[in-house]
């Protein structure tokens, strides 16, 4: 694979392709991580002379525009991390994008709009796709793969526009796959991993693939109670996805053959309903046991017991991967599980990798230092399927 120094950028347009989706609440920007990854790509190219037009996705508008998810905020906030001047196209691949970036100088940077307000963006059909891959390929000589949390999409700008221009990956996804190699490859071991969030189902891939590789799966969130439901537990009215328990009752067993350590919560922080999480006014809460969760409440968090228990299990490890929360971390009722986590990731000496998603959020909304942490991915979806062992069309797309 092909990397930005392989590339003469000097008086180029050069087309990035970034991952600017982050989340916006009434135009606002409440988490700009992904923005702010993606400046050193676009830095080096400007200061190396590129004409730079980035490109992202934000949200998922109906292949229309669509006001609520313009990138015009993302524009604004880019130029001013990279202390520079950000022209800003006013669609993608229209009159706006081809006057933008026909005015743009050596070392100056424009973003266009929203690439899902095409329909092409994200058509399932080849030929409607390549039709949209076509038009963007027109705005620039070069292309840089630099949008790690899309790479497992196969998307107009993502894998077809690769294909119709000379090609490179961008410093983060560089980054991005050196990390996940180590996670797979060579990896030192103890190797633990900690997975959370609300279903089981969207983790299943990721645990039949570690199950080969890592020597202990922590489990909480949301999906915790399906493996508590599993082994024969009570779990009140906490998630469930019954569907998926003896899916969870196999992996068990083939943990238990391999020697694979399964933690599973001993106690939980529970509820009698869900908080409301735009007031985060105080709740009624209380720790039960994780094995006899009462009928009347719902398990929001791992308890103070297990906060203890993962922090042990994460001490003597030398490599870490997170990905998930514990609980329900936007209320800060429910956020003491993740925290602990987090702490623990934080105080270790091992290599520790923040999966991205709802855990690399966790780590900036509750307030810890990026730094302290090995690596914290840009993409969620994109790690996992990395890990489950799946070819990703938008590094395959990079490649030579």
């Amino acid at each position: 694979m092909k990397t930005i120094d392989d590339l003469d950028v000097a008086g180029r347009r050069v087309f990035v392709r970034a991952d600017l989706n982050v989340p916006l609440e009434g135009g606002t920007i409440t988490d700009d991580g992904r923005i702010r990854a993606a400046v050193p790509t676009i830095t080096r190219l400007a200061e190396a002379g590129a004409r730079v037009v980035v490109a992202s996705h934000l949200g998922r508008p109906k292949g229309a525009p669509d006001p609520e998810f313009s990138l015009a905020p993302v524009a604004r906030r880019l130029g001013e991390l990279l202390g520079r001047e950000v022209a800003f196209a006013s669609d993608t691949v229209g009159e706006s994008a081809r006057s933008t970036v026909g005015g743009l100088a050596d070392g100056q940077v424009a973003v266009l709009e929203n690439l899902r307000f095409n329909a092409g963006e994200t058509s399932k059909d080849d030929s409607e796709r390549g039709a949209f891959a076509d038009r963007l390929a027109g705005l620039a000589d070069l292309y840089v793969g630099d949008g790690f949390g899309a790479v497992h999409r196969r998307h107009a700008s993502v894998y077809d526009l690769p294909a119709r221009l000379p090609h490179a990956a961008g410093d983060l996804i560089a980054t991005e796959v050196g990390v996940l190699r180590k996670l797979t490859d060579d990896v030192e071991r103890p190797y633990a991993v900690v997975l959370g969030g609300a279903k089981v189902s969207d983790k299943l891939g990721v645990i039949e693939h570690l199950l080969e590789r890592a020597d202990r799966i922590l489990v909480g969130g949301g999906m915790a109670y399906t493996f508590l439901r599993a082994q024969g537990h009570e779990i009140g009215s906490s998630l469930l996805q019954e569907d998926q328990v003896p899916a969870v009752q196999g992996y068990l067993k083939r943990a238990a053959e391999r020697g694979v350590e399964f933690v599973l919560p001993v106690d939980v922080v529970a509820a009698a309903g869900f908080p409301d999480l735009g007031a985060k006014a105080p709740t009624e809460h209380t720790a039960v046991a994780a094995d006899a969760i009462p009928a009347e409440l719902m398990g929001l968090d791992i308890g103070p017991r297990s906060r203890e228990l993962y922090a042990a299990k994460l001490a003597d490890a030398a490599t870490v991967f997170w990905n998930g929360p514990m609980g329900v971390f936007e209320h800060p009722d429910y956020a003491g599980g993740t925290r602990a986590v987090a702490r623990a990731l934080v105080d270790s000496p091992a290599f520790t990798v923040v999966g991205g998603g709802d855990s690399a959020a966790a780590v900036r909304i509750l307030g810890f230092d990026e730094k302290a942490f090995g690596h914290i991915s840009t993409g969620g979806g994109a790690s996992l399927e990395y890990l489950e062992g799946k070819t990703l069309p938008g590094l395959a797309a990079l490649e030579d």
